[in-house]
């Protein structure tokens, strides 16, 4: 079976490396736009504290955060030593300890079906700040062992290396959709033909240009995120073993090996196209924000910042699945700021789907039909 699969963020790349293993025929495509979310993003594989009441939603990201160790122990099996994941626990912080209260019922609640939350423990001040050496006095916290975090440009890349390795064919151009009356046949890239049994769109943000020569027209709005990379200047700190950290406010902290610390994100919304620049606005909510729990990183050593488009459908659940009315094109979007956790999942079920598998997911809780007028 050949298959075209446009967009090699975390879905894309996933969906080429599981059908590459299959033993599809497969194509990726990608333009190497600006604001890539995955190539932005750095994860927090943890969704078992979160307060969201979608329960659809809950029920993909504690499936894809279930899946993550063994993909991983998958890719290493193929010799990707840097996926960019490590299972190093998350602190969510803060200083009312009745929310922490709230938090730690949240959390026990939610063990009985997922496991993979791992130990939950209640740690004072001097525990949180023994985990995460950075932070201020004056919070405490409770540490979820079974929590990771990814740095989504890594693993997108071992995914497509091992999709490569699988029989994938990688190709960077502009892709344009072929069709003859409701089926898509292919693609064309710069007058160029690629025939295909079916086509797979997984281009966030750009896939309502993508979808309109077809007719179709597809919600998809999308929210900037900038995200600031730093270095601490002590050495002998292990910072690659540090936990994740949650605080109260909508920013968080991820520490890699090498004394780096991602801080994040800005969520910029009604942004006038696919605008890209690193802002004096963006970089000073980060820094005002995360330097209130964490005031020690002000000495730090600036080295970048991404910029990245999430990706938004509606009720802010992803849609997955094919297009009504149409016969060859299957999409995913709207992964928003889980696209990280429930990425590689997705493209599982967006494998199993093209290959006419029973899939593990039902797909009326992301029925495609809510993103199209």
């Amino acid at each position: 079976m050949k298959i075209i699969v446009i967009g090699a963020g975390i879905a894309g790349a996933s969906t080429a490396y599981q059908l590459a293993k299959q033993g599809a025929d497969v194509i990726i495509i990608d333009r190497k736009d600006e604001g890539q979310a995955t190539d932005a993003a750095a994860g927090i594989i943890c969704p078992w504290l979160s307060q969201r009441r979608n329960k659809a939603w809950y029920r993909l990201a504690k499936a894809g955060a279930r899946y993550y160790p063994m993909l991983i122990k998958e890719l290493e099996s193929e010799g990707e030593t840097d996926t960019g994941y490590a299972k190093v626990g998350a602190l969510s912080i803060h200083t009312d300890s009745v929310k922490l209260d709230k938090m730690e019922e949240r959390a026990y609640g939610r063990m009985e079906d997922a496991p993979e939350i791992g130990e939950i423990t209640r740690l004072d001040e001097n525990g949180t700040r023994a985990r995460f050496p950075l932070l201020v006095d004056g919070y405490s916290s409770i540490h979820i062992s079974g929590a990771a975090r990814v740095d989504g440009r890594a693993l997108r890349d071992a995914l497509l290396r091992s999709a490569q390795r699988n029989g994938a064919a990688l190709i960077y151009g502009d892709a344009k959709l072929e069709y003859q009356s409701k089926r898509v046949t292919g693609v064309t890239i710069g007058g160029e033909r690629y025939e295909a049994d079916i086509v797979i769109v997984c281009a966030g943000a750009w896939a309502k240009m993508l979808l309109q020569p077809l007719g179709i027209q597809f919600n998809v709005s999308y929210q900037k995120a900038q995200i600031m990379h730093v270095l601490i200047p002590d050495a002998s700190q292990t910072t690659g073993s540090w936990p994740v950290i949650m605080p109260p406010s909508d920013q968080y902290l991820l520490a890699f090996a090498q004394q780096k610390i991602v801080m994040g994100a800005t969520h910029e919304n009604n942004i006038e196209g696919y605008d890209t620049r690193i802002t004096p606005g963006g970089m000073h909510e980060i820094l005002n924000k995360s330097l209130a729990f964490a005031p020690d990183l002000a000495d730090s050593t600036f080295q970048e910042v991404r910029v990245g488009f999430r990706p938004f459908t509606a009720d802010f659940l992803p849609v997955i699945g094919a297009f009504p009315d149409w016969e060859g094109l299957l999409a995913v979007n709207g992964l928003g700021a889980s696209g990280l956790t429930m990425g590689p999942y997705i493209g599982v079920q967006l494998a199993k789907l093209a290959m006419g598998m029973e899939l593990d997911i039902d797909l009326t809780d992301y029925d495609m039909s809510k993103a199209i007028s």
